[in-house]
């Protein structure tokens, strides 16, 4: 598959996907959308990469779903030879395949990230973003819902009254609150977000990916169950690991 929204990239077992519409931007299309599902589905089956990137070009992570695509899901039209915005895999399958995808992804929030640019990135395992971004759910301002299963993710990660505020509020706030409240792992100057990436992705393509994989199952487990639970799984897990390994 040729991409015109994004860009990829491979470099010693970590791949790089970028959101390219730099103009934009980056605003969220269905073909964007479409694109990224189907590198995330690829890259899953290459062996050689250890580590996913999501990143974005230029200035802005994502600002948000491209309002004339929206305007056309209000007046029931489409405009873009693709799936209907809210029909796409993108925001009705890839949140799930994220979190159970074997191999670390990490979302490095170069600029702002606003509505879906701030849902895409609250399936990745890691989230490092930029001290001046704005981030944001505003979704309440624009008539509609968060999606991507961030009602789920969302209180998970900052708590349900902080999780009340960002979404009733629909208020944007920078990166270096966003880390001080849990919504990201950490804020850094602008211009070290993709070097910080880059630096915590080839710790972890340093790592045996059979474990990492394992690793991630069992924590997304012992999230969602009691810690009875998750010990009798952790046993499981390990024993599957040998299995794995042998």
């Amino acid at each position: 598959m040729e991409y015109s929204n994004i860009l990829l990239e491979e470099s010693d077992g970590i791949a790089t996907i970028t959101l390219d519409r730099p103009e934009k931007l980056n605003a969220y299309t269905t073909e964007m959308g479409e694109e990224v599902t189907h590198a995330f589905r690829s890259l899953q089956r290459d062996e050689s990469v250890r580590v996913v990137i999501l990143t974005g070009a230029g200035r802005a992570f994502c600002a948000g779903v491209d309002l004339e695509h929206l305007k056309a899901h209000d007046e029931d039209r489409n405009v873009s030879a693709g799936p209907r915005l809210g029909e796409e895999d993108f925001l009705r399958k890839l949140p799930l395949e994220m979190r159970d995808y074997p191999k670390p992804i990490i979302a490095a929030i170069n600029g702002h990230a606003v509505g879906v640019g701030l849902t895409m990135v609250m399936p990745c395992d890691i989230r490092i973003a930029a001290e001046d971004a704005r981030l944001g759910f505003v979704f309440a301002r624009l008539g509609i819902l968060p999606g991507l299963g961030s009602t789920h993710l969302l209180p998970h990660l900052v708590g349900m009254a902080r999780a009340q505020e960002l979404v009733l509020t629909a208020k944007k706030i920078p990166g270096s609150e966003a880390a001080a409240i849990g919504l990201v792992n950490r804020a850094v100057p602008s211009a070290d977000v993709l070097p910080e990436a880059r630096a915590m992705a080839r710790e972890m393509a340093g790592i045996d990916p059979v474990v990492l994989a394992h690793a991630k199952r069992a924590l997304h487990f012992g999230a969602a169950h009691s810690m009875a639970e998750s010990m009798k799984n952790e046993q499981r897990e390990s024993q599957a690991l040998k299995k794995a390994k042998a």
